[in-house]
């Protein structure tokens, strides 16, 4: 008789609003495992008031819970125990992944933890007061775990160290380049006259906050009026000059293009996890500068221009050279091919077999 399918309940929280670089995570996982016969996919959203919009933003094939309680009620409790269980408002199930950080409350399932940097250790300070427990949390949380989840060997590597966990209980599941960014296109006319994009820019992707490094690069830029203009494109407040603009969030389709249509897009973030937007990027064709920083060396593969954090002079050079010579044929060819070997279905496949492994299967 053919085995069950693993019944998988996920954090789907991070879905809902607008989506980063953890609501991306969580959606294209999601969509994966629906769409896999070895995997009976659920989310679930700890929330009070959005829970019943988990339903509309599921792929087809995954079911929504809801858990109807302030999240910061049941992080309270969390930090003490493990009640209330998950399962008491989700039903039964044989994993649960926490796809945010925070583990919940189990009663019998196993559990898995994707841990996705440990910036809130880094930086306790920048921490929302909503996030000030999180660095327990996360503490706790990787101790229950059956199986921790992190996007790079980097993070690995620093979560086994600095959170005292065995080295051997962590999976790394690198991130994906969905397809689309292969045939993506830089901006017609209609999108860059709703957007008021200028001919020529340098591009940021992603939400403000103080490990992104803008503040330097606000200064490189200005220290260099030869350069395109400067565009933000994600959630969120940017502080703006004369030569910089902010596109706010962007739907799939639209970033895809605005991306494409880059001069290069620079990430000069102090720390990251991933560092998804740099493949995107490659994926299109669009070269990359990035700070030379353990998880975005790991995933630029040797195929972006990295520059030490706060070192302007070398912002500013890489980004002059990046402008002037953004299509090498030979570095075109080989960030593509980079880019396509990371894929969704990878790591679907990746974090599959964590939940095996944490269900004893």
């Amino acid at each position: 008789m053919a085995e069950r399918p693993l019944r998988v309940l996920l954090d789907g929280t991070p879905l809902l609003g607008d989506r980063t670089g953890i609501g991306r995570y969580t959606a294209l996982l999601c969509e994966e495992l629906a769409a896999r016969s070895d995997v009976d996919t659920r989310a679930v959203a700890f929330t009070l008031r959005g829970w019943r919009k988990l339903r509309g933003v599921l792929p087809h094939g995954a079911r929504a819970r809801g858990m109807p309680v302030p999240a910061r009620l049941l992080r309270r409790a969390w930090l003490h125990g493990n009640f209330p269980p998950v399962e008491l408002f989700a039903g039964t199930t044989d994993v649960v992944h926490a796809t945010n950080f925070v583990l919940p409350g189990i009663s019998r399932a196993a559990g898995v933890l994707t841990i996705h940097d440990l910036a809130f250790l880094d930086a306790p300070g920048e921490l929302p007061p909503s996030d000030a427990e999180l660095p327990e949390l996360v503490r706790r949380g990787a101790r229950r775990a059956d199986v921790i989840c992190t996007p790079t060997d980097a993070v690995a590597d620093a979560v086994a160290e600095r959170l005292d966990v065995d080295r051997g209980k962590i999976v790394t599941t690198p991130l994906g380049v969905d397809p689309t960014w292969f045939a993506a296109r830089p901006p017609g006319d209609a999108l860059r006259a709703r957007l008021g994009l200028p001919k020529e820019y340098l591009l940021f992707v992603g939400a403000p906050g103080p490990r992104k490094g803008l503040d330097w690069l606000a200064r490189a830029h200005a220290a260099a009026p030869e350069l395109p203009p400067l565009v933000y494109s994600g959630p969120g407040r940017f502080a703006l000059t004369e030569r910089s603009q902010h596109t706010g969030y962007l739907t799939d389709v639209d970033l895809c293009n605005v991306v494409a249509g880059a001069a290069a897009l620079v990430l000069p973030s102090r720390d990251e996890g991933f560092g998804l937007p740099v493949l995107e990027a490659m994926a299109c064709d669009v070269p990359v500068v990035c700070t030379d920083i353990p998880a975005l060396r790991e995933v630029a593969g040797g195929l972006a221009s990295l520059v030490g954090y706060e070192d302007t002079e070398a912002l500013v050079e890489a980004l002059r050279r990046a402008v002037a010579d953004p299509h090498v044929a030979s570095t075109s060819a080989s960030r593509r091919a980079h880019a396509a070997t990371y894929t969704w279905h990878r790591c679907a496949d990746a974090t599959v077999e964590a939940y095996l492994r944490a269900a004893g299967r």
